[in-house]
């Protein structure tokens, strides 16, 4: 079993940043990619960054120049670095982990709220 555990989300005016932690424990020997998603109220769970063990990213197109993904292997651990927040980024975040297996866990959400 493989646990995650995010933080970092919040209420932010529009423009300013915050930084989402997405740590990872348990059966973690064979992590292929983690990364992040989001869902807003009444849509569907969307991609927003994603990085390999091997440092390859992707990005959403609505995020590309104001996300930064990156990742911490020797503490299992992904961030997500969110700048120029707006209002259309408000939405659930979901920590995403996948094994070399294939198999997939997700995190149990964290708001992020940005309105003035």
């Amino acid at each position: 079993q493989v646990q995650l555990v995010e933080s970092g989300g919040g209420l932010v005016q529009p423009g300013e940043s915050l930084r989402l932690s997405c740590a990872a424990s348990g059966s973690v020997s064979s992590i292929y990619a983690m990364g992040w998603y989001r869902q807003a109220p009444g849509k569907q769970r969307d991609m927003v960054a994603t990085i390999t063990s091997g440092g390859n990213t992707d990005y959403a197109d609505s995020v590309k120049g104001r996300f930064t993904i990156s990742r911490d292997n020797a503490k299992n651990t992904v961030y997500l670095q969110m700048n120029s927040l707006k209002p259309e980024d408000t939405a659930v975040y979901y920590c995403w982990l996948r094994l070399a297996t294939m198999r997939i866990y997700w995190g149990q959400g964290t708001q992020v709220t940005v309105s003035s």
